[in-house]
């Protein structure tokens, strides 16, 4: 008796098979679930030199062993597969219903492979799942497709994980989204889906999670550990008053908030764009922009936004459709559409928020690569007739125009597509792609914040926050305060921070509980669900294990030392304002120390000793 669900589905897009296997408990006890034990199927499965495009990758949703129990934040969900937008191991996480739903459909995960050769969806009703043909969704937003699905299966209560138009056409951050806003957002993941002539998973569940192995001892953990979210400043009040954008206008005070691409670290637009400024009141209409805060699946913190734009503005005055109450900017978006690109007009931040939803394409590699193309609009790399519009650092109206161009696959819309680090090396210029591994930086500056941008540079999935969000330490002083420009100590931070995430990711909790809980909080749930043997020490030797398998996936895929880098201009354009003025990157003195703790050799492999420590 254990959380897990116990099965798994296998489907074989090229033979058009679906068929059920049991779940190998081995591996789940070893790298317990969603992000660990995914990827744990996807390396034994795959060779890592696959083209991510091709049929010969797989594509895998995966839930954890909290996943759909009474755990706050149960509702999470994986996207696992290689990723084309960096070749490296892509693992993107996702919040709403839908992972709750696969778990109490009576499965763990859903394993993708081949290649089907006309568009098809995957329909999950308990025990039956079948392949159906989606010729007539192809071409259909992922917001259509909801809709049509729900319709045409005559059930509102359907929960679907698609595409959109840019999964379809190749952009190489396309997202899977599912419940209309929440969404597997970064390394292309919707690309991979697209590939393979997949829409959709539609599913609907009806047995829950009833084999949690004591249920009185899980009932009184996740009681208790709900009373720690509560009572604690950041997810009993921060989170749910203003959500994540509460960090707009603290991160851009402490001068780490990158603007224009990275040529400046603080932003002078940033009050317009924060969180503040979306409970504001407008001037135009007199109506604030947020409309309310939502919650995911078993959420206690609901940091999630609702939004109404202004219909008056620009954007949408000839647009009613996107006149409703619609999913609302987080903070990394916010950024990336606003500060990225020296944009300081909130409703335009909206629109391509939801262009970036409807359509299915990750706001903060968008927004980030507008951020570039911008920049070499600025320096006349890029001209107006290339672009098809005036494109300078500020503009709005190029904001919106390039996210309808980059949605559609139109004009300049499909170079966009590529990323920055394409982009910018096929017009010359490859030191303007503020990127880690091809993937572009979210939120913090690395130089003024030393230990994320240690963080991003040895990322398993390029620039990351999620993957070890030293952030809570270095601004926020969760679980202690560390200096941010302060190198020294931070590869040891660094690793503590990327060993708990894999753990808390792969129990199938959300990392904004860690906020407030440590895994000292966590343990109770899993062994109460799963097992006695699960205590916070073997999580996070759990987590360990998993840090290491993603990084021996992309060593063999050839990556090497020498992808754990950051551009030339956190290294040696110093921060001009703030509280870091005068400072850059020491990543150099940083990386052979992270090297060390990890117990990896200097190049950057694990050693002999560290891999029979951690049983790979």
């Amino acid at each position: 008796n254990m959380s897990w669900a116990g099965k798994i589905l296998r489907v074989n897009l090229t033979a058009g098979t679906v068929t059920s296997e049991p779940l190998n408990m081995e591996w789940a006890r070893a790298y317990l679930g969603s992000r660990g034990l995914g990827t744990k199927y996807l390396v034994n499965e795959i060779d890592p030199k696959v083209d991510p495009l091709s049929a010969d990758n797989k594509i895998i949703w995966a839930t954890g062993p909290l996943t759909g129990t009474m755990a706050s934040t149960g509702g999470r969900y994986t996207v696992i597969t290689k990723g084309p937008l960096t070749g490296a191991i892509a693992c993107s996480n996702s919040g709403g219903y839908w992972g709750a739903e696969l778990k109490m459909a009576g499965w763990d995960m859903v394993i993708f492979e081949g290649k089907s050769a006309k568009p098809v969806y995957l329909y999950i009703c308990d025990d039956v799942a079948e392949l159906r043909d989606a010729d007539h969704l192809w071409g259909k937003s992922v917001w259509q497709t909801e809709d049509m699905l729900k319709k045409s299966h005559q059930d509102p209560l359907l929960r679907i994980s698609s595409i959109g138009k840019s999964g379809e056409n190749g952009v190489l951050y396309a997202a899977v989204v599912n419940d209309l806003h929440r969404a597997a957002g970064r390394s292309g993941v919707g690309a991979v889906m697209g590939s393979k002539n997949l829409k959709a998973i539609a599913v609907r569940g009806t047995k829950g999670v009833g084999n949690v192995q004591n249920p009185k001892a899980f009932m009184a953990a996740a009681k208790a550990a709900k009373k720690v979210l509560a009572d604690n400043a950041v997810t009993g009040q921060g989170l749910p008053t203003y959500g994540t954008q509460v960090l707009m206008n603290v991160i851009n005070e402490i001068g780490g908030l990158p603007t224009r691409n990275h040529r400046d670290v603080q932003f002078e637009g940033a009050k317009d764009i924060s969180a503040e400024a979306m409970a504001t009141p407008r001037k135009t209409d007199g109506k604030k922009h947020l409309v309310t805060n939502q919650a995911c699946f078993g959420c206690t913190i609901a940091c999630g936004r609702i939004s109404k734009m202004d219909e008056s503005h620009f954007s949408v005055q000839n647009k009613p459709e996107y006149w409703g109450a619609s999913g609302g900017l987080e903070y990394e978006a916010a950024w990336a559409l606003g500060a990225a690109n020296g944009v300081n007009d909130l409703e335009a931040l909206q629109y391509a928020n939801l262009i970036c939803n409807e359509e299915g394409f990750d706001p903060i590699s968008f927004g980030a690569t507008i951020g570039a193309v911008m920049e070499l609009y600025e320096m006349g790399v890029l001209t107006k007739d290339q672009i098809g519009i005036e494109s300078p650092f500020g503009s709005a109206k190029a904001l919106c125009e390039l996210a309808d161009m980059t949605a559609k696959g139109i004009g300049f819309g499909k170079e966009i597509g590529l990323g920055s680090k394409r982009l910018t090396a096929k017009y010359g210029h490859p030191d303007l792609s503020m990127s880690v591994k091809g993937q572009e930086f979210p939120a913090y500056d690395g130089r003024v914040i030393q230990g994320i941008g240690l963080a991003y540079a040895t990322s398993n999935r390029g620039a990351c926050h999620l993957r070890g969000y030293t952030i809570a330490s270095e601004v926020l002083g969760i679980p202690v305060k560390t200096e941010p420009t302060e190198h020294e100590g931070k590869p040891e931070l660094v690793k503590a921070f990327q060993d708990a995430t894999a753990a808390f990711d792969s129990a199938g909790v959300c990392i904004f509980t860690s906020f407030a809980w440590t895994l000292a909080d966590v343990a109770p749930q899993v062994q109460a669900a799963c097992g006695e043997e699960f205590t916070m020490e073997h999580l996070n030797h759990i987590g360990e294990r998993i840090w290491n398998m993603e990084r021996e996936f992309n060593n063999a895929a050839g990556f090497t030392k020498a992808d754990d880098s950051l551009p030339k201009r956190l290294l040696t354009e110093a921060a001009k304002t703030g509280p870091g003025k005068g400072v850059v990157s020491k990543l150099p003195e940083m990386l052979p120390k992270y090297y060390e703790v990890r117990g990896w050799d200097s190049e950057g492999r694990p050693t002999t000793q560290t891999k029979q420590r951690l049983g790979l």
